[in-house]
């Protein structure tokens, strides 16, 4: 059977993702501050378990990267969807480009925006396999430009914190508590059944950029979603909010120190 017909599987469309700022807006918001400011949430499109969708770390960075501009002058920029996901190319669905891939997409956009007045970029990063991002923030840096990334392990260690998060960083590596919950806040309706029996714990993953995530979890799975909640979520996005200040206003100097 082919066409319609044979399409059983439902898909879910997100709203609210795509920035819907006029050139107008953008032109209006630059001029109160010292340097315009973009922010780029970059996600992944990767399995994260039976219960969350391909699109978790692209839904998470987007909602970081909304805070952000519901609280500093920023020009929010749509998110790059597809990153470095190898490691999770076991399960079906996961789709990856290469490191040399995202690089070259993540300077292009920052020479691009550089062009049209834009001097500030932060980076805001949604997939802990994204090693590469720090070598673009790295490289830039070093040429003068003004670039960083978003959130650090800090600011991520201080938000689980203020949200009462029980797992740690080094348990709650995939489809956990953190990304549980702020989907749960951000988007209940794309969180499936299940997270609730879902927890699985593998902290020793030393081989894992050698022998993948499959080595690790049948799941896909390595954390405790079942500690996910909405309210946790909330806070989550609220304390990486506060955590941007320093950020911002490194990239945004007074203009007697430029």
């Amino acid at each position: 059977m082919s066409g319609s017909g044979a399409r059983t599987a439902a898909y879910g469309v997100v709203s609210g993702v795509l920035p819907t700022d006029t050139t107008e807006d953008v032109r209006t918001r630059g001029a109160g501050v010292s340097a315009q400011v973009a922010v780029l949430p970059v996600g992944s499109f990767e399995q994260h378990g039976p219960f969350l969708p391909l699109a978790t770390d692209t839904l998470v960075a987007c909602a970081v990267a909304r805070e952000i501009a519901a609280a500093y002058p920023v020009h929010l920029l749509p998110p790059v969807t597809v990153s470095c996901s190898h490691e999770h190319a076991a399960w079906p669905g996961t789709v990856s480009i290469s490191a040399v891939t995202l690089h070259a997409v993540v300077s292009d956009i920052a020479a691009s925006l550089r062009r049209s007045g834009v001097g500030a970029l932060v980076v805001v990063n949604g997939h802990g396999g994204n090693y590469v991002l720090g070598n673009v923030v790295q490289e830039a840096s070093a040429r003068g430009e003004r670039i960083a990334l978003f959130p650090a392990a800090e600011d991520w260690e201080a938000a689980r914190e203020r949200a009462g998060v029980v797992t740690s960083l080094l348990t709650d590596m995939h489809a956990g508590e953190i990304e549980t919950s702020i989907l749960l806040h951000a988007h209940p309706e794309f969180v499936r059944p299940g997270h609730e029996s879902a927890d699985f714990v593998a902290d020793d993953r030393r081989h894992l950029l050698t022998v993948g995530m499959s080595a690790y979890t049948e799941s896909g799975v390595i954390g405790r979603p079942s500690l996910g909640s909405a309210e946790k979520g909330k806070e989550l996005l609220a304390s990486l909010a506060e955590s941007f200040g320093p950020y911002f206003r490194l990239l945004t100097p007074a203009p007697d120190r430029d």
